[in-house]
């Protein structure tokens, strides 16, 4: 016998503060209703509550006839058939591979990129998996991705909850991980103005001379090394940081700098860290789960100690601020604060994570591609003999400027290819449809997380014969000129989320790695094997760690 769903059970009990409770219960509802209106006991409350609804539970089986095991079953039966038949979604098709809760976490491997593309010859360019319980559209080819990054770019260009991601950036106070809107819209455009007005450009004001006097630095400390082997990680970070900390806080560090090595080896570390704790972001609450979110804990400390750089810049640009002379970023943000001209609502908490975004991103992803580029001329030595002869006759003995970029297709060539085959960002960050979007017959709803293969540009047949070939030439036409924007190849993104520092980084990875380039030969220390040129996939897609000799030329 079944329970009607007007059936009322009620009666009555005392609390132990003595005021009557009246409990009534019906299918569609359950209340409690206070006969005196205060009562401070909550704690005896929640109790007095608790021991009610099983003691109505009980009662319930008792006048229906059921016993507890089948009451269960019942249940379980009930919310199985509402998520069997309930409307499914229109979204493109899964992938094998889904199992309950989970969906296809263990399918993807430890090669994620690889795994999308593997799905993509058998599922098409548009499908979905499973992140946890979390429907994922990724997208896979030129056609798929330029339609969603470019051609219809503000409909694809939000952020999905993402939680390690939101942690580190101060849930959307920044720009990287900002959901899409006027807030977004205003601190990414501001930045992008400030950053160019500092010399994020060719031409008069160009930054080019403090990256051509870092890159005679770099040049420098290589070259106390005397051609030993070692590890050069540190001694590129630096270089690179020191051109984005001079844009935005006036800075520059030695290369010996305790503190500033501290930052490198934290900034290092978030990338195996933030990939190991990725199941963090799936299922949050696993962050109070001791041993399992150590990584994810990690990543937050390391990421405190770049916060808290910046926070002591922040206040220092503050005591000394010249309103009429700003010398830096932190000190037009500063100004922002205080005028609210360009970007409302700015507080020197959004300030502290742009500039982080910046900070992060100027330092981790042009470092890696960089160490790439030394890798790849490391294991082809031809390559590398090609370049060194192009600049010994365009360069001589002079120091490479961006004057002479259009003179040396084949370093650009290099340079290209470099970021095809090993683009430090295989999967784009997440994005996040602003809307509801039609692609093709499929319907991706408002919020759905969407995944931008760029592994599956750079790698495709169609467009690149034997991929997995280094091979500069590719990047150049049939009278030898460079192909700066050839098709299929988006290493920076496109659209409304394109990486703002897209301009800086190609400045210097141009100048640092003519530079170096011109004055030694590297090599793999004598006797030991190549590096390997599989990644190592966490936050962005970097090398392994390696160590080469410096031959001065």
């Amino acid at each position: 016998m079944f329970v009607p769903c007007w059936v009322i059970v009620s009666h009555t009990r005392r609390r132990p503060c003595g005021h009557p409770l009246q409990v009534m219960a019906t299918g569609e509802r359950l209340y409690i209703e206070n006969v005196q209106s205060r009562c401070p006991h909550n704690l005896a409350n929640m109790a007095v509550t608790l021991d009610w609804i099983t003691e109505s539970v009980l009662y319930i089986l008792q006048i229906s006839g059921l016993t507890l095991q089948s009451f269960l079953v019942f249940c379980a039966a009930f919310f199985l058939a509402f998520f069997l038949l309930k409307p499914r979604k229109n979204l493109p098709p899964y992938p094998a591979g889904r199992v309950p809760v989970l969906g296809h976490l263990l399918a993807l491997g430890r090669a994620p990129p690889r795994k999308l593309t593997a799905w993509r010859r058998q599922y098409g360019d548009v499908f979905t998996f499973r992140m946890g319980m979390e429907d994922v559209v990724v997208l896979n080819g030129y056609t798929a991705v330029k339609d969603a990054l470019v051609d219809r770019s503000e409909l694809f260009a939000s952020r999905p909850s993402f939680y390690l991601g939101d942690a580190m950036t101060g849930f959307g106070k920044g720009i990287s991980m900002a959901r899409w809107g006027s807030e977004f819209k205003q601190r990414k455009n501001f930045s992008t103005a400030v950053l160019k007005s500092l010399g994020m450009k060719v031409g008069t004001g160009s930054i080019e001379g403090k990256i051509r006097e870092e890159a005679s630095y770099l040049r420098n400390m290589i070259a106390d090394g005397n051609g030993e082997p070692f590890d050069i990680y540190h001694a590129v970070c630096v270089a690179v940081a020191n051109v984005i900390c001079s844009m935005m806080m006036g800075n520059r560090y030695d290369y010996t700098d305790e503190t500033f090595r501290g930052l490198t080896e934290a900034i290092r570390a978030l990338g195996n860290l933030v990939g190991a704790a990725q199941i963090i972001s799936v299922f949050p609450l696993l962050r109070f789960v001791p041993v399992v979110n150590r990584a994810a804990i990690n990543a937050l400390k390391d990421c405190s100690k770049v916060l808290n750089v910046l926070r002591e810049e922040i206040s220092r640009h503050r005591e000394n601020l010249d309103r009429e002379n700003p010398r830096d970023f932190l000190d037009f943000c500063l100004l922002e604060v205080e005028k609210q001209e360009k970007v409302e609502g700015l507080t020197e908490e959004n300030v502290l994570y742009m500039a982080q975004d910046l900070f992060m991103a100027g330092i981790g992803t042009t470092t890696d591609t960089f160490m790439w580029s030394l890798l790849y001329m490391t294991v082809n030595p031809d390559i590398q003999n090609k370049v060194q002869q192009e600049l010994d006759a365009v360069v001589g003995e002079g120091l490479p400027a961006l004057s002479h970029r259009s003179q040396l297709p084949y370093v650009n060539a290099c340079l290209l290819e470099v970021m095809r085959i090993r683009p430090v960002g295989p999967v784009a960050i997440p994005h996040a449809t602003a809307e509801t979007v039609k692609v093709g017959e499929y319907e991706i709803p408002k919020g759905t997380q969407v995944l931008p293969n760029v592994h599956s540009l750079h790698m495709d047949p169609a467009y690149w014969p034997d991929p997995d070939r280094f091979d500069p030439g590719r990047f150049l036409d049939a009278e030898g000129n460079v192909i700066n924007k050839p098709e299929s190849f988006m290493p920076f993104g496109g659209g409304r989320r394109v990486c703002l520092g897209e301009q800086l980084s190609r400045m210097e990875l141009f100048l640092f790695f003519s530079t170096l380039l011109q004055s030694f030969t590297f090599q793999p220390p004598e006797g030991a094997p190549p590096p390997t040129t599989d990644g190592d996939f966490g936050m962005t897609l970097r090398p392994h760690p390696f160590k080469l000799c410096a031959i001065p030329r």
